[in-house]
């Protein structure tokens, strides 16, 4: 092979090598707005927000992943440099927060790869090493223990329709009938 052989050989390799991490890049953005729109809309129909809320959640959303895409080269770029320049006094500084990697879980989330945490009292922890992990707030209940809170919380809707050719002999036995259906829906509210 000739020596111009081998440099377009070399320029198609490194432009192909441009290509694929041009479509690596698409695809974790695509990942992002396919996540980003999912979550809007759980989070919407969990929480009974309506229509118009979740719509703005979602603009929000959309909004600061546009905002994070525009300022990524520029992020880059940064850590880039800064990297270069401290090259030699910090060569294992991981830069990740400075290029939006950081995933905050106030409101909960899940870890599925494994990520050292700090502990309270110092230590480092370990999530996500046998698998997927949920991460969830606490927060403090009536008799002040710090523990999760569980989803729901609102009654349940009970309808009950009795269909009777002798509505007076009803009326009648109206009163055991309803503690009965009462009887009924505490079993089932403590799983019996």
């Amino acid at each position: 092979m000739t020596d111009s052989t081998l440099e377009t050989i070399s320029s198609l390799d490194a432009a192909y090598d441009r290509i694929e991490q041009r479509q690596q890049e698409l695809e974790k953005s695509a990942n992002a707005f396919a996540t980003t729109m999912t979550g809007a809309f759980a989070r919407s129909v969990v929480s009974g927000k309506s229509f118009d809320d979740t719509l703005k959640t979602i603009t929000m959303s959309l909004s600061n992943m546009a905002l994070r895409m525009a300022f990524k080269p520029l992020a880059s770029a940064l850590t880039s440099n800064l990297s270069n320049l401290f090259g030699n006094l910090f060569d294992n500084v991981d830069l990740k927060a400075a290029t939006g990697a950081v995933k905050p879980f106030a409101a909960g989330g899940v870890i599925g790869a494994p990520t050292y945490f700090p502990m309270t009292g110092g230590g480092v922890g370990l999530a996500g090493e046998a698998g997927p992990e949920a991460i969830m707030p606490l927060t403090r209940g009536p008799d002040g223990k710090l523990g999760v809170a569980s989803g729901g919380g609102s009654a349940p809707q009970i309808t009950v329709q009795i269909v009777t050719p002798d509505p007076s002999a009803f009326r009648r036995s109206e009163a055991y009938v309803t503690g009965q259906i009462a009887r009924a829906v505490m079993r089932g509210q403590r799983g019996l």
